[in-house]
């Protein structure tokens, strides 16, 4: 189990201009070799956007684009002639394919954050495809062209959950403290598994309830 530490992100956006980003992978001008990814996870960025701030049209190929609301509202707008607001506990995927153009905004009176997840799909190509799920809650999200599943938990303090036994598992915690096989993790913190079996992760009682996702990959 390797525990990546909030602070140990590599700053990215553009604080000037309200959109403020920390990267766990190699993103951008941040390139390092050594974290290009983990499986098919190849970027996950934790965005905080300022009212009226947002990231005007841009394309996508070839990647799933995994969104998790926290607080805020997010508006989506893409080249298919889709527009949606999407508040906290929503997931949102757009699947690139092709080939895709696409906005997100914070058009509302309060800051906005997210968590934006990137992954490889295991074939190029295809039409682009949208999905929203309204209010996930504790739940699971399967995302079979990554080989992936995304499960998402709110623990009371001093809760528990059984992991997933998979080939690997990625964890980023929202907020909250837990305690994964030991290790203690603060908000922004993540653990990247491989090989396990039998994890708990327990919300620690000091730190309140616990929110937090965990990726499960086959291989």
């Amino acid at each position: 189990m390797d525990v990546r530490r909030a602070d140990g992100r590599y700053p990215g956006g553009d604080p000037g201009a309200g959109v403020t980003t920390r990267h766990a992978f190699s993103f951008g001008p941040h390139y390092d070799p050594d974290n290009l990814g983990f499986g098919p996870l190849i970027a996950v960025n934790e965005e905080r956007l300022e009212p009226g701030a947002g990231f005007d049209e841009h394309p996508h190929r070839h990647v799933e684009i995994v969104t998790w609301v926290l607080e805020g509202e997010l508006t989506h707008r893409d080249s298919g002639g889709r527009e949606r607001r999407v508040r906290p506990g929503d997931l949102q995927h757009l699947s690139a394919a092709a080939g895709v153009r696409h906005v997100e905004r914070n058009d509302g009176a309060r800051p906005l954050r997210f968590l934006q997840m990137w992954l490889t799909p295991r074939e190029a190509g295809g039409e682009p495809a949208y999905t929203l799920v309204r209010e996930l809650g504790a739940g699971a999200y399967e995302l079979p062209e990554a080989g992936a599943v995304l499960h998402t938990h709110r623990l009371a303090a001093g809760a528990n959950v059984a992991l997933p036994d998979a080939g690997s598992l990625y964890l980023h915690l929202v907020s909250g403290r837990l305690v994964l096989a030991g290790r203690a993790l603060a908000p922004g913190d993540a653990a990247r598994v491989t090989g396990e079996r039998g994890l708990v992760a327990e919300a620690a009682g000091e730190g309140g309830a616990a929110e937090f996702l965990v990726w499960e990959f086959a291989g």
